[in-house]
Parts: C-alpha cells; sequence; structure tokens
C-alpha cells in the first residue's frame, strides 16, 4: 500500500513538473526568442517618424502584455521612444542556417532592406535590415501580417530576473496596458 501510495505521489509530481515547463506560445506562434537581441543601442532606422501624439508618451510607465520572450509579460516598462509606421509579422530562415522561424513579430517598415514608400503587403518577400535576432539581417523574408500603427522601445526588468533590458524593439500599442 506505501509503494502504491508513493508511486502515485510521484507521479503527479512528475505530471505537475512537466506542465509548468511547457511554454505558453499558441501553437501558430513558433518564433523562437532563444537568439533574440533583448537590449539594442536604441538607434532607430533612418526615415521613422516620431509619433506627435502617443498614448504612452517617452517617460511613461505601461504594462508590457506581450510575450515576445521569456519574462517580459507582465513587466512594468518605461517608454523610450515612440514611433508611427507598419509593423510586420515575417516568417524567414535564418541567414546562419536553422530552422525557418515562422510569425517573427516584430519588424518595422524602416527595417526592411531598400523599402519603398508604400507599405508590404501579405505574401510579399523582402529583405531584412533588422538584426533582432541572429541570422535575421539580409534574410528573405515572406510578410504575413501588416498593421499601421504606433511602436513602442522600452526599457524594462526581466519578470523572470530582474536583469534590465534597455531599448527594446519593438512593442506595438496594443501590447501595452496603462500602469494603474
Amino acid at each position: 500500500m506505501r509503494k502504491k501510495f508513493y508511486f502515485i505521489i510521484f507521479g503527479l509530481l512528475a505530471i505537475f513538473l512537466l506542465s509548468a515547463c511547457t511554454d505558453d506560445a499558441s501553437p501558430t506562434d513558433t518564433n523562437n526568442h532563444e537568439h533574440m537581441h533583448h537590449s539594442s543601442s536604441g538607434e532607430v532606422p533612418e526615415g521613422l517618424k516620431k509619433e506627435e501624439n502617443p498614448t504612452y508618451p517617452v517617460g511613461t510607465k505601461a504594462i508590457i502584455q506581450a510575450n515576445h520572450m521569456e519574462g517580459m509579460k507582465g513587466a512594468v516598462s518605461i517608454i523610450v521612444g515612440a514611433y508611427r509606421t507598419t509593423v510586420y509579422t515575417v516568417s524567414y530562415t535564418p541567414t546562419t542556417g536553422g530552422e525557418k522561424v515562422k510569425n517573427h513579430k516584430w519588424v518595422i517598415h524602416e527595417e526592411i532592406k531598400d523599402t519603398r514608400e508604400k507599405p508590404y503587403h501579405t505574401g510579399e518577400v523582402v529583405i531584412l535590415e533588422a538584426d533582432h535576432m541572429e541570422g535575421m539581417k539580409n534574410a528573405t523574408a515572406t510578410i504575413e501580417s501588416a498593421e499601421q500603427t504606433t511602436v513602442y522601445m522600452v526599457d524594462f526588468p526581466l519578470t523572470t530576473s530582474g536583469d534590465e533590458v534597455k531599448n527594446h524593439k519593438w512593442v506595438t500599442e496594443n501590447e501595452l496596458s496603462p500602469l494603474h
């Protein structure tokens, strides 16, 4: 009887531990941000225009609702830049090799090589200038979605470790919520 009890406890503990190791990304979001450059210099692409009247002005705080990387969701961020542009979700094969990255959020219009004035549409193929992740710069990418919005560059501490992320590119307006 005692062996059976220990076996059941061990089984439940194993199930609990394994479920805690799963990631909460949606099944259609196969983004792997393991090699993401979390912080940046804060430089913005040429031609990127500041948002004149952003919902979250520079210097204000907002809660991040996005989960682009572990430790991001729920973090209190400080807005360090607000820009009006078109954001894209893209799929690409890294120039360094490896598996195709699907539905990467976000690349902005000004981070596309030899960009044109009007926005790209779903299905169009572009060359990336963005360098958010290893193997991203100069990769051939397919536009999966496009949206005109305000994007923000933010500073925030990772909720998992407290490590500071500086000048993170990019979080969209609908991925932020006010700090109450």
